[in-house]
């Protein structure tokens, strides 16, 4: 067996032979003497494997063992490589575990006293190079080895053995081996812990799982997966194996392994336990004893093993560097760069335990963050790299933990180099390697702007990363840093690179939001960043936002980002409440009082002094100069403030000094001693108020002048500029007697001064630090001095980031993971400006291919970000950067382009592409970017220069460019040679390829894919840029035309909602396009419109919609718009080829058709007015649409009949005019024949009564167009029209209904409107107008009554004219209307009847017949008398014209009144009646009562009655007035004899007589008959009294009808009524007596008079004669009929 063979070569060695060794000889042999009688259970054992041997041979292993250390502790190496070779195997193979106790150590076992006998074999770098390799296998073997167990301080020499080894060793492979076996070891100790882990959580879940299946069996304490060996460990004090006391007889290595055995033996297990309770809390919990924390920190030995190694390794890279420049083969750098290599190959390999347990935590904080902070900053590019390695892992796999440490090292180190100018390329290079890193993860970049930017207490770390990667993009810090330009051009490409990496997380983080309408890849997925390498990689699944809180990054013991849901509002209120107070601290460290005030205002800062002193301790951005500024001044608020913040601060139990410390370490006191005074006059107040109990101190007046004392002496002492410093006995003799004139101790004072001379009073270290700028702009003379400056700064840099990671080792804050997709807005809102600011940099001033692809990267994603969050400003930024430099669209000459401005292009064309669905406005910039593409292809493929917009030849046939301001869109700035025109060619040629062209055509196919609120901002902007090129004065261009042209083609199958709103922006572009001066540009824009007509026709159209007449409504502007003859007849004959091929599909369509139509009526082209009017004639009469398809056209009636009612007013062709008004007759057949159709209807007319439509869609508009054809054409046309009207009023007003003869009327007050102008007024147009209103009264009159206020109103009007028969003829209608339906007439009509009567007789008086006067001719002499009896003449005659025409309609005004009482020609009948019984025939029977008096109401009677008595009056006034008779004659005044109004004055008082009589007579007035009698006797008897005044023989005679009237109706009444009447009649009828009448007159007067007898008994009829009667003598007849007619009156 092996160890047999061991033993015999150990004996057989020489060395063992000398007499040192004699105790390792017996040993050896005792042990050889025995093993033949072990051999065999050896083997069985061996046989075994694996197999625990059985607990009797742990004992008896002993002997074994002693041999073997014996000869480890020989210094033969051969005799020590044996043995180590022995040992590796037993433990290798089982056959010994160790877990027996030591018989020679008390409490240990006997495996730790083989590891510390194995590596007490290396006595440092003079140890052989083969025991070296033996010790490494043989304590790798320890380690790995699943049959023994090694722990906590066993462990930590194990590590440290092969630490030391590879320091000290001098052989290149033991170093390697070392190295590599550490690695292992800790591979080992760290996936056992987590593999106990999991062991023991399965346990647990099946013990669960058997207690929910046996719930009654209750079991006692169980070890899950612990052995025996472990628990006894655990329960046992921890091994002293590396304590400083037990390892005094090791020897020791040189002096460098020296000070490496002194760090690692100063960590025995008991200060690890203390060191890990005290960090975990500073004040423990009540209950938890610092003596025993293992059992209450760690669940399993394993754990306390592997934060034992951490811990050490953490410690170890905390080691200082020898100063000077580092030496690489340095124990100190060694061991510093292999401390760091073991610490990321841990956190990389780390597992669940690791990460989230709270030991192995706050160890990170407290041990590794610090280490890193002193690390980040190291000189030594390796130490560098690997800390900038450790911090990507921590970042990756801890951030969740490290919230403010992340913070820190962000701020202080990565930014602060990147900001610093003296830093070297080296170092810039390695953090943007990192941050490249950092940048390519979604999760990551996310998380760090709402953790830090997003939280009011953090820096700005996202912000702040921008901009700085911002400014290395841009090459900005180039010259300052000394590169090289390659250099510069690596460090920009990085910048970029980052930046890119960063949009691309925001494009991955949203782009669930996205929709791509081509499904192409998505931007965000593409390769990773070149360089990358699986070494501090951040893992894929962070990229995974959604279900981000299951991964393992995200598993935190404390639960708090689980808990917290993730609200993107919440977090942008942060960050404006961040951006508030970052600002009023900005305020406050220029100015504090506009600072507090601004702050205040904006809510962010309490009013009281209590607030704003709480303010100035917590926040530490303040510039602390300015807070003691504000705390020293003198005024009232700036004291109250001073002394709440002193208040605030806690002196009790602290000395002076470390009092006056605290109290000025949080502002720079300001350098006024007064305010100094201030200061320390409250600080000495508050001190005592702290420590009321001392007693060195009489008053505060002591502390007070100490306190300023001692900031004396620091001014003195740490002042560069005083030479002369203060000795002690001064200071001492100057505070003598400022103890209540009493000194203080000497010692104290000594005390004090040598305390201040050995650290000078100041501000807190992080404070210090963190004020300095960051940015030195000083400049360096040269790189040594750069590098001085710079290993300053690094030096600063690490005293604030260590100072800081100690301030915030024990702090616990909230780390956030973000969730939602919308954070990427606010994140892009912040970064877009300094973006745009590096890609543009970077396109304009570098020419190097890969920065132009990773700025035209970014341009797209941050393109894509815009687009997604609808950011339309920053969309068109960046689209309109993109645009400038393709140098298609800038001023700069197409000569310059370049392949950076061929890829830009492709670029654009592919955001075109991609985002077209977000684009909105920003289209404008790649469509004109296209258009002019276009131009250059042009240019590229050698086209004609005559062809280009914007070119022209001179004379010579030279290429000359345009001049300035004559081609507004586009200076390509083109060259006046063929030379320059091949250059131009060559650059652009590329602008033609393939690839390009498919591209640009690909946009536009593709534009079927674009929603729908897309496409219309595709078509919006395409017309502008197509209204661009065509506002070209010499050769517009119709590129972008033809694309409308076509996308409408593409896009015409879209539903209907999407192409309305296409179409409407396409349609007004026609509608501009159609008119453009340029001919040859309307007539291709008409012939598109025509092609696309078509083909939209053909689709058809449902009842009811109206995309037809969108469509075509540019027809109809182009044809309103453009006078253009050419263009004219070309919209007719399209219109008109439309018609023709797809009349059966129009619908909605023909409201354009007739409204073009209806332009090209009024034109005074032959050839258009013709082939519009062929084409509606056809539509209208011949076409099967207006007879089989009536319906469908009803919604285009209204202007078919309109467009033919242009036609009819068209005076240049008159035969069209007369066979339109046949066509508009022809069309009211339509609506005759088909009213259900028209019932039907609905569309527009939804408000209106289904039996209304017939009248609004059919009737209205024909007899609506024939009034104004009444009104505006020519006298034969208009007569045709008038006959049309009235035919259809005759033919078809039996199917009106009642209220549609509202709308009639008013049509034909619409006439009288028009005839009412002065200008319309003449007497036919009058006539015809009077004749339509007869007619229409008389055929359709029952339906006039709600119009009947019109209808008079119209009359008046008429017979209000100077015209006579106009006047006769509305007297005359009036006379018809009341008489045809006066019995229908209500009161309320009476009485508008009347009043209008009323008002004609009062407005028709002629008045001045009794006023006129012959003017002024008696005052005039000479040629003026001439000159105005001339003009009097003129104005005599029309005046004298005016008074005769009412002078007729008085006349006219009393029969119309007679007429309607009595009816037409009763009067007349009556008179002759009389007259006929006046001369003895015996008259006809009464015929029956025919007009309206049964109808009137005495008021009314009454009413018209006071007018005719008006009338007649004013006619004998005239009458009698010779004079002024006469003077009417001679002024030429009707005719031959003097004028008079003898008919007027007879009628109207025959009118009058017949009324009274008939009312007095009416039974149904009996009650109002003495009135009336009273009134009938009045008239009479003045009508009597003025006859017998009469002396012409004429004006008696033409009274006579008005005698036998009067007397007539007389001798009707009965005998009572007689009776008054002939007693006032009598006195005048025998006057009457006296004048020579005629017969009839007197037969009736002798009637009269027998009557009287007869009545009043007179006298009585005997025999034929008269007699008078006894019973009245003559004397009393006389006084009889005085007494009545004294009562008549």
């Amino acid at each position: 067996m092996f160890v047999s063979r061991a033993l015999e070569k150990i004996l057989s060695d020489r060395e063992v032979k000398r007499s040192q060794h004699a105790r390792l000889r017996t040993a050896c042999q005792v042990a050889l003497g025995e093993a033949p009688e072990r051999q065999q259970p050896p083997r069985s054992r061996a046989g075994y494997g694996t197999v625990i041997p059985p607990r009797a041979n742990y004992i008896e292993a002993d002997k074994y063992v002693l041999p073997f250390e014996l000869a480890c502790q020989s210094k033969s190496p051969r005799i020590v490589s044996t043995s180590l070779d022995c040992l590796q195997k037993l433990i290798a193979y089982g056959h010994i575990t160790g877990n027996a106790p030591d018989s020679s150590a008390p409490g240990k076992r006997l495996i730790d006293r083989l590891v510390e006998t194995i590596c007490n074999c290396f006595q440092g770098p003079q140890t052989d190079e083969g025991v070296q390799l033996q010790i490494i296998k043989a304590l790798l073997t320890a380690v790995t080895s699943p049959h023994i167990e090694i722990h906590e301080g066993t462990v930590l020499l194990t590590v440290r053995t092969c630490y030391n080894i590879y320091l000290a060793s001098r052989n290149l492979i033991n170093q390697t081996t070392a190295k590599a076996t550490l690695t292992q070891m800790l591979n080992v100790i760290f996936t056992r812990m987590e593999t106990q882990a999991v062991l023991e959580a399965r346990e647990m879940e099946k013990e669960r799982q058997r207690l929910r299946q046996h719930p009654s069996s209750i079991p006692g304490h169980l070890s899950a997966t612990t052995t025996p060996s472990h628990s006894r460990d655990q329960n046992r004090s921890p091994s002293p194996v590396i304590r400083p006391s037990e390892q005094s007889s090791a020897p020791q290595v040189s002096g460098e392994t020296t000070s490496l055995d002194g760090h690692l033996q100063t960590h025995g297990a008991e200060e690890d336990e203390a060191a890990v309770t005290c960090h975990q809390n500073a004040t423990p919990p009540p209950g938890v004893t610092q003596g025993a924390p293992t059992i209450t920190r760690f669940s399993h030995i394993l754990q306390k093993d592997a934060f034992l190694v951490f811990r050490t390794l953490c410690k170890l890279s905390m080691r200082p560097l020898a100063d000077g420049p580092p030496d690489p083969k340095s124990h100190e750098l060694r061991s510093k760069v292999v401390s760091l290599q073991l610490l990321l190959s841990v956190l990389q390999s780390a597992g669940p335990v690791f990460r989230t347990h709270d030991m192995f935590i706050n160890a990170i904080k407290q041990y590794l963050c610090v280490a890193l902070s002193k690390n980040g900053v190291s000189s030594v590019p390796e130490v560098f790299e690997l800390s900038l390695a450790i911090f990507l892992t921590l970042l990756s796999h801890f951030k969740v933990h490290l919230k403010m440490q992340i913070e820190v090292f962000f701020r202080e180190i990565f930014l602060t180099i990147l900001e610093t100018s003296s830093s070297s390329f080296e170092h810039k290079w390695m953090v943007i390697q990192t941050l490249t890193r950092i940048c390519a993860d979604a999760q990551c970049v996310v998380d760090i702007y709402v953790n830090y930017d997003c939280d009011l207490n953090a820096a700005n770390i996202f912000e702040r990363l921008v901009n700085d990667l911002s400014k290395i993009a841009q090459g900005r810090s180039g010259q300052e840093l000394g590169m090289t330009p390659l250099q510069e051009l690596s460090l920009r490409k990085k910048g970029l690179e980052c930046l890119v990496s960063i949009l691309k997380c925001m494009v991955e983080w949203s782009k669930d939001l996205y929709v791509n309408p081509n499904l192409q890849t998505n931007l965000g997925q593409e390769r990773p960043a070149e360089g990358e390498s699986a070494d501090g990689k951040l893992p894929d699944n962070l990229a995974t936002r959604r279900d981000s809180a299951s991964s393992p990054d995200s598993v935190v013991s404390s639960g708090v980002q689980v808990s917290h849901p993730d609200h993107p509002v919440q977090y942008e209120v942060i960050k404006q409440q961040k951006e508030i107070i970052e600002h009023g601290i900005e305020l406050f460290n220029k100015k504090p009082k506009r600072g507090i005030q601004y702050l205040q205002e904006q809510g962010m800062l309490g009013t009281t002094t209590e607030d704003i002193a709480r303010f100035l301790h917590q926040e530490e951005r303040l510039d602390t100069t300015q807070v003691g500024e504000f705390l020293g001044e003198n005024a009232r608020f700036n004291k109250e403030v001073m002394y709440c913040y002193v208040d605030q601060l806690d002196f009790c139990g602290r000395d002076f000094v470390s009092a006056l410390r605290a109290f000025l370490e949080g502002f720079r006191l300001p350098g006024e001693a007064q305010k100094i005074d201030r200061l320390m006059e409250k600080f000495a107040a508050r001190y005592l108020e702290c420590n009321q109990g001392q007693t060195l101190f009489a008053s505060a007046d002591t502390a007070y002048v100490l306190a300023y004392s001692i900031i004396m002496l620091t001014t003195d002492l740490h002042s560069p500029q005083v030479k002369n410093k203060m000795t002690k006995e001064q200071y001492i003799k100057m505070n003598r007697g400022i103890n209540d004139s009493k000194d203080l101790p000497e010692e104290y004072l000594s005390a004090i001064y040598d305390e201040i001379a050995g650290k000078k009073i100041s501000m807190k270290e992080s404070k210090e630090y963190t004020i300095t700028p960051k940015s030195n702009k000083q400049s360096v003379a040269n790189e040594k001095q750069r590098r001085l400056l710079y290993n300053m700064e690094m030096e600063q840099m690490a005293k604030t980031a260590k100072a800081l990671m100690e301030a915030v080792s024990h702090a616990q804050a909230p780390f956030f993971s973000a969730t939602h997709l919308e954070h990427v807005r606010p994140m892009f809102k912040l970064a877009w400006t300094p973006l745009l600011a590096a890609f543009s940099v970077g396109l304009q001033d570098c020419d190097d291919q890969d920065v132009a692809s990773l700025c035209l990267e970014g341009i797209r994603c941050a393109i894509r970000i815009a687009c997604i969050f609808h950011m339309q400003l920053e969309r068109d930024a960046y689209v309109q950067a993109l645009a400038r430099f393709t140098l298609l669209t800038a001023s700069s000459s197409i000569t310059e382009m370049k392949q950076k401005n061929i890829d830009t292009i492709k670029t654009l064309i592919t955001v075109a592409h991609t985002d077209g669905n977000y684009l909105g406005n920003s289209w404008h910039e790649i469509l004109r970017c296209i258009s002019q593409l276009e131009l250059a292809q042009l240019i590229g493929t050698g086209v004609k220069t005559r062809y280009i917009s914007g070119m022209v030849r001179d004379q010579e046939g030279a290429i000359k460019g345009f001049p300035p301001g004559g081609e507004e869109f586009m200076p390509l700035g083109l060259g006046q040679d063929r030379r320059q025109m091949a250059q131009i060619q060559e650059s652009v040629g590329e602008t033609s390829s393939q690839s390009v062209v498919v591209a640009v055509d690909r946009i536009f196919t593709g534009s079927t894919r674009l929603d729908g609120y897309a496409i219309v901002d595709f078509v919006r902007w395409l017309c502008a840029v197509s209204m661009d090129e065509l506002a070209s004065p010499h050769q517009p261009r119709m590129f972008s035309l033809q694309k409308i042209v076509e996308i409408s083609y593409y896009n015409m199958n879209r539903i209907r909602l999407q192409w309305s709103r296409i179409w409407q922006v396409i349609g007004d572009h026609f509608n501009k396009v159609g008119c453009n001066p340029n001919e040859d540009v309307a007539i291709f824009a008409v012939d598109s419109l025509r092609q696309l007509s078509m083909k939209f026709l053909e689709k058809g159209e449902l009842a009811n919609f109206r995309f037809q007449k969108d469509f075509l409504r540019p027809f109809e502007h182009i044809m309103k718009k453009n006078r253009s003859p050419t263009i004219r007849d070309m919209v007719i004959r399209c219109v008109a080829q439309m018609v023709n091929s797809q009349a059966a599909n129009i619908r909605s369509g023909w409201k354009n058709i007739f409204s073009v139509f209806h332009q090209a009526a009024s034109d005074h082209d032959e050839t258009i007015v013709e082939l519009a009017f062929q084409t509606t004639g056809h539509i209208v009469s011949e076409l099967h649409t207006f007879q089989e398809h009536f319906a469908a056209a009803i919604d285009s009636f209204q202007d078919a009949v309109k467009c033919l009612s242009e036609f009819v007013c068209n005076a240049a062709f008159p035969d069209t005019s007369m066979e339109a008004i046949r066509l508009i007759r022809h069309c009211a057949r339509y609506v005759s024949d088909r009213p259900q159709a028209l019932r039907e209807y609905t569309s527009d007319d939804m408000n209106v009564a289904p039996g209304d439509r017939v009248w609004v869609r059919g009737w209205f508009p024909i007899l609506f167009e024939l009034s104004c054809i009444i009104n505006r054409c020519k006298l034969d046309v208009r007569t045709r029209g008038l006959t049309v009207m009235f035919e259809i009023m005759k033919s078809y007003g039996h199917t009106f209904e009642k209220h549609w003869w509202h709308d009639l009327f008013r049509i034909i007050f619409r006439i009288f409107d028009n005839m009412k102008l002065p200008e319309q007024q003449t007497e036919v147009r009058h006539t015809r107008t009077l004749h339509l209103l007869v007619y229409s009264c008389q055929c359709f009159i029952d339906q006039y009554e709600v119009l009947l206020a019109d209808i008079l109103a119209q009359l008046q009007w008429c017979v209000q004219q100077d015209n006579e028969q106009l006047a006769r003829s509305g007297i005359n209608c009036l006379d018809n209307l009341v008489i045809l339906n006066g019995e229908k007439f209500s009161q309320d009509v009476w009485d508008l009847t009347c009043a209008c009567m009323l008002e004609i007789f009062q407005s028709t008086s002629p008045l001045a017949l009794l006023t006129w006067r012959p003017a002024g001719q008696e005052d005039e002499t000479g040629d003026c008398k001439h000159m105005v009896s001339a003009l009097s003449a003129v104005r005599c005659t029309k005046l004298f014209s005016c008074l005769l025409i009412k002078c007729v309609v008085q006349l006219e005004l009393i029969q119309t009144i007679d007429n309607i009482v009595f009816y037409p020609a009763t009067s007349k009948k009556e008179d002759a009646e009389n007259m006929a019984a006046a001369q003895g025939v015996e008259g006809s029977d009464p015929a029956q009562e025919q007009g309206m008096y049964r109808y009137l109401s005495p008021q009314h009677l009454f009413k018209l009655l006071d007018c005719l008595l008006q009338s007649h009056t004013f006619a004998r006034d005239f009458n009698s007035n010779n004079e002024q008779r006469t003077a009417l004659w001679r002024a030429g005044f009707k005719g031959k004899s003097k004028p008079n109004l003898l008919k007027q004055e007879t009628s109207s008082l025959a009118c009058s007589l017949r009324i009274l009589f008939r009312m007095y007579s009416d039974p149904r007035l009996q009650h109002a008959w003495p009135d009336i009698q009273t009134r009938l006797l009045l008239v009479c008897s003045e009508a009597l009294a003025y006859f017998i005044t009469l002396t012409s023989e004429s004006h008696r005679e033409a009274w006579t009808s008005l005698l036998l009237l009067l007397l007539t109706r007389t001798l009707r009444l009965s005998d009572e009524k007689f009776k008054p009447h002939a007693s006032c009649y009598y006195p005048h009828l025998c006057e009457m007596m006296q004048f020579d009448l005629i017969p009839e007159l007197r037969a009736v007067l002798r009637r009269f008079f027998l009557r009287i007898g007869s009545v009043f008994q007179i006298a009585s009829s005997e025999g034929g004669q008269l007699r008078v009667s006894s019973e009245y003598p003559e004397t009393l007849l006389p006084s009889k009929l005085k007494m009545t007619e004294e009562v008549c009156v």
